[in-house]
């Protein structure tokens, strides 16, 4: 029988024995805060406010299934999230503090290890560890000049657009909200287009977080950025992965793959679903929908409603317990993970009144030490391709009613499975020279005679301290006058079928 969080309320009874809800033995940890939920599979994922809310009834943090074998603890309370993600005394972020894992109680071959795995990134690491990573991320991201970025954004909504316009359909989800994040990251990052698809399908199976082939993707993924690395080592450019390469921080090969795989994350597939949350909103809620009639674009409104109710990462934020402790009302032992519904915590009832309308006080982006760096960037990039999108599609509504659409399953994300639209045809553009994507998005690199704070740019890492002190960002240097381009795809939709 399939747990639904709504059975007792609607019925007045307990379910019956075998409901994953009241089975397993005695409650995880000693809180006896009741049984395990699962916070994966269909159910949940048609209906996860309904989930939290019967967990939250229970008190502010809650035993949960990840996925078959995987246990954790999962807080739905704003302020108890708050709390935990700001402590680093009593919660560690490095996961081989995790109990379970190591004593061999987690399948070797569960679908979640790859978003709780250990990597030696900013992500899973604390103290020193953690300074380092950081500084080298927020260095190098802090070289991305946004107004270029937002150019570059811009003229590649219109090459992919192009691409399906004169359809009168699409699926905005794989055509649309997943190619945009794939063209900045591949941009920003140096990375070859050619290979872009490659990106998609391995980031949605870790995220997925239901299927067995994580570990093989998780592979992919790593040999995929090992390839880029080798690429940049080579020949450097103006892109962020040179730019980490050259970093005081003095990364290796390892750390340098698994930075750029936290921000290859962040990137691509919650970037997708962000995109894509927002347009379903916009096409189907009348408080968007109205206004977009009436010729107003309230996409800034739409990306903060969807950051407090749906966000890309719903359930993440993972903490370990250094030490057995109490939270919440209830016993956390040692090791036992911590995690943060974000959606949940957002949605509190405590925060009842809190105008969401430019409140930008949700947890989407966590909060504390671990704070998402480039969380203006995420902005940037679904604005621009949203409002582009509705610029040239004025007309475009759902093709099916919203309620008839589907979500993946994982547990850690808030996405759909696709957004079919329709729209009036748009003559496809006269032929004539060959569409041009912008340049880099970035600033170019300092000539090796510039000063640059304390450091010059170059090629290979200046051998500092291997924790580079809190002023190492390099300032921005003037955009590249190169008149090199990046040749447009214009068969862009044919590649991104595989055709």
């Amino acid at each position: 029988m399939t747990y639904r969080p709504d059975a007792e309320a609607a019925t007045g009874t307990v379910p019956p024995p075998g409901c994953p809800a009241h089975a397993g033995g005695p409650a995880f940890g000693s809180g006896g805060s009741g049984a395990r939920v699962p916070v994966y599979g269909a159910d949940f994922a048609a209906d996860p406010h309904a989930y939290y809310a019967r967990m939250r009834a229970s008190g502010p943090i809650s035993p949960v299934e990840l996925a078959p074998g995987v246990d954790a603890w999962l807080v739905t309370s704003y302020s108890l999230a708050l709390d935990v993600l700001r402590d680093t005394d009593r919660f560690a972020k490095d996961p081989r503090n995790w109990a379970a894992l190591n004593d061999g109680r987690v399948p070797a071959d569960s679908p979640v290890l790859g978003m709780m795995m250990y990597r030696p990134n900013a992500l899973f690491s604390d103290g020193e560890a953690h300074a380092r990573y950081r500084g080298a991320i927020n260095d190098s991201h802090s070289r991305i000049d946004p107004h270029a970025l937002s150019e570059y954004v811009e003229r590649s909504a219109e090459t992919v657009i192009d691409a399906f316009a004169e359809r009168g359909e699409a699926d905005l989800l794989s055509e649309y909200a997943a190619i945009i994040p794939l063209l900045v990251f591949n941009q920003l990052f140096g990375s070859a287009p050619e290979r872009g698809s490659e990106l998609v399908r391995f980031m949605g199976i870790l995220f997925d977080a239901s299927s067995r082939e994580a570990t093989r993707a998780n592979e992919d993924m790593l040999r995929y950025l090992a390839d880029l690395i080798a690429a940049k080592r080579r020949q450097p450019g103006a892109d962020v992965t040179s730019w980490l390469i050259a970093h005081p921080a003095e990364l290796t090969d390892e750390e340098l793959v698994q930075q750029i795989a936290l921000l290859l994350a962040t990137g691509t597939e919650a970037q997708m679903n962000l995109i894509s949350n927002a347009l379903l909103l916009l096409l189907s809620d009348d408080r968007f929908a109205g206004e977009l009639s009436g010729g107003s674009l309230p996409v800034q409104d739409a990306l903060d409603e969807v950051l407090w109710t749906n966000p890309p990462l719903a359930n993440f934020g993972t903490r370990f317990a250094r030490y057995d402790l109490r939270l919440g009302g209830v016993q956390v032992r040692a090791g036992e993970p911590v995690l943060t519904s974000y959606a949940a915590a957002n949605n509190d009832p405590a925060l009842a009144g809190t105008g969401r309308t430019g409140n930008r006080s949700h947890l989407a982006w966590s909060v504390g030490a671990h704070r998402c760096p480039a969380d203006g960037t995420a902005r940037v990039i679904a604005s621009v391709a949203i409002e582009k999108l509705l610029d040239r599609l004025p007309d475009m509504e759902l093709a099916v009613p919203a309620e008839q659409l589907t979500w993946r399953p994982g547990p850690f994300h808030r996405a759909l499975t696709a957004l079919p639209v329709r729209f009036p045809c748009l003559a496809r553009p006269a032929p004539g020279p060959a569409a041009q994507l912008p340049t880099a998005a970035v600033s170019a690199p300092p000539q090796p005679d510039e000063p640059q704070g304390e450091n010059r740019w170059s090629t290979s890492p200046v051998p500092l301290s291997s924790t580079p002190p809190a002023g190492t960002s390099t300032a921005k240097s003037p955009a590249s006058g190169s008149t090199a381009r990046r040749r447009a795809w214009n068969s862009l939709g044919e590649w991104w079928r595989g055709q």
